[in-house]
């Protein structure tokens, strides 16, 4: 990553972003039809945002319906060159090397949370199969919340895997709900066990709650 890109993660440009959180953000959001609902369960300080991840679509939405500001990591990959490259640091984005303990990556959103900033990290790292197989959740997302003293709150997104599903190469409207469930606060989970018993602990309740959100968001779809 150059020297540039660092500059710009770090805050110092971010006119683009915020152009287009209050325009085109607004436009995507009427668009797909974006229901919003437990907004009010976001902390006004640091925290992560971690949800399912079906569809190209969720960090796109989840970035222009955050109630503020939310940092998102970005595979490193994305940021070898071209568009990419030199848009991800000015949309509050940050690389991370997946499949490895990626140290810096875990340094800067340390970082951000406790500035008090909201990161978005998808757990399971990838999205979901073209079948709705969920990922393997991986425990970065609790071992980051638990490191900079920072709730998860557990996001559902409803619908993103019909608007841009694996697979497809082009987006299409329909309807999408995000909800946002209660914090879920490391303090709160086994307090007594070490660090990777917490981590393991912390993870499979955050994967627990995202499901009953789903449950949760799928009935209100019907509805």
């Amino acid at each position: 990553m150059s020297r540039d890109a660092t500059e710009i993660i770090e805050g110092r440009h971010f006119p683009m972003a915020v152009l287009l959180r209050a325009t085109l953000a607004k436009l995507l959001l009427l668009a797909f039809r974006v229901r919003i609902t437990g907004q009010d369960n976001v902390p006004s300080g640091g925290a992560v945002l971690a949800g399912n991840h079906v569809s190209y679509m969720d960090p796109i939405l989840l970035w222009c319906a955050a109630p503020r500001r939310c940092r998102f990591m970005s595979k490193s990959e994305l940021w070898q060159g071209g568009a990419t490259a030199w848009g991800l640091p000015r949309l509050w984005s940050f690389p991370v090397a997946r499949g490895e303990a990626d140290r810096t990556a875990i340094q800067t959103a340390t970082r951000f949370l406790g500035a008090g900033e909201l990161v978005g990290i998808f757990p399971e790292g990838t999205r979901a199969g073209v079948d709705g197989s969920r990922g393997q959740a991986h425990g970065g997302v609790s071992f980051i919340a638990m490191r900079a003293g920072v709730p998860i709150v557990p996001v559902a997104f409803v619908g993103t895997e019909k608007v841009w599903p694996r697979g497809k190469r082009f987006p299409r409207l329909a309807r999408v709900s995000i909800m946002y469930g209660e914090p879920l606060r490391p303090e709160d989970i086994a307090p007594d066990a070490g660090r990777k018993e917490r981590v393991e602990a912390m993870t499979a309740e955050l994967m627990r709650r995202i499901d009953v959100l789903l449950m949760s968001a799928k009935g209100e779809e019907v509805r």
